[in-house]
């Protein structure tokens, strides 16, 4: 197939392409190379894919409807896969125009082109940011997300929503997928991973929030990607006799699923064990909550089980140690 894959210099984006282009399909990539954080990384995620008989990519920002009409007249996808956004919550208080522009402005222009060129299923990012306050745990699909405590949160919910709106009205198969705390090889450099283990190797002190105790559903990034490859080919369904009484079902040809690790550990935990895959101790100070974060996230992923047949389930102590493997790697090739 043809695959249109939004966000391909990004760390979920580059691991999807690749997965895609070993699977034998053809990728066409987007990306704007935003200056969120260093360039040269995402540049270096391009690099790795290389070039390849089956893989074209595109540099344009998505805010650009005219370009992203052209794009989708150019060429005839089979299915697209839509991992661009701005990511972060805590940019967000600093920065909210920008996740207004890059995660619903560019969502529109998306959805918009997938209805007018036939598209058979649009897969999209979430996040499990969209459970908010809840306490409840583990985090169920059904639950209630009308409480967003960053605007991320909100941007990706408002992408749920524009979802079910162009399933309902136009009949385009849309599956949204929120991804717990991703991790892994080529991850973000705010990210707790990379800010940890850069912190550990360069002795220098590392803030832990919530004094240490928040507790994350870390996801490898392999996993992640199965996941989105395996829905994929899952295209939803209208059921015009389905009642919409929880926020993934509908009559509509549209779901959700959560892609978690489906455990939780302490943040604590987690530096205990880059500790010990890096021989290095940490330097640690202890933090209260910042605004818009969460004390703990932590994914039900029976339905995903259910109906697509998998879960995620490498363990921590392995991706910890696949990612130090590559964080070591990638700094002594001169990387940062």
């Amino acid at each position: 197939m043809r695959i249109l894959v939004t966000g391909s210099a990004g760390f979920i984006g580059m691991h999807t392409a690749a997965r895609l282009l070993s699977a034998g399909h053809e990728v066409v990539g987007v990306d704007c190379l935003t200056d969120y954080y260093d360039v040269s990384l995402k540049r270096a995620r391009l690099a790795h894919l290389g070039a390849h008989e089956r893989l074209r990519h595109h540099e344009f920002d998505l805010c650009d409807s005219g370009a992203v009409e052209a794009l989708f007249a150019g060429d005839r996808f089979d299915r697209v896969i839509h991992l661009a956004a701005q990511p972060g919550v805590r940019y967000s208080l600093a920065n909210p125009r920008s996740y207004i522009d890059r995660n619903v402005t560019a969502f529109l222009n998306v959805l918009e082109a997938c209805r007018h060129h036939g598209i058979a299923h649009l897969v999209y990012a979430s996040s499990s940011s969209v459970y908010g306050g809840n306490t409840k745990l583990p985090f169920h699909e059904s639950d209630p997300v009308d409480h967003p405590v960053s605007l991320y949160a909100a941007t990706k919910r408002a992408n749920e929503l524009m979802a079910h709106t162009y399933s309902h009205l136009f009949g385009l198969p849309t599956t949204g997928l929120r991804f717990f705390t991703v991790y892994g090889p080529w991850g973000r450099p705010d990210m707790s991973p990379m800010l940890f283990a850069s912190a550990i190797v360069e002795g220098r002190t590392i803030d832990l929030f919530n004094h240490g105790e928040s507790r994350r559903d870390f996801t490898y990034v392999d996993d992640v990607v199965e996941g989105v490859v395996r829905v994929m080919d899952h295209v939803p369904s209208p059921s015009p006799s389905a009642v919409a009484d929880s926020p993934e079902r509908s009559w509509a040809p549209f779901r959700l699923y959560n892609i978690g690790n489906h455990d939780t550990i302490d943040v604590r935990r987690f530096v205990s064990l880059l500790e010990s895959a890096l021989g290095r101790r940490a330097s640690v100070a202890l933090k209260p909550m910042e605004p818009g974060d969460v004390e703990a996230t932590f994914a039900d992923v029976e339905a995903l089980s259910r109906e697509v047949g998998f879960a995620p389930s490498t363990p921590i102590e392995t991706g910890v140690a696949r990612f130090v493997e590559w964080f070591h790697g990638y700094r002594r090739r001169g990387h940062a």
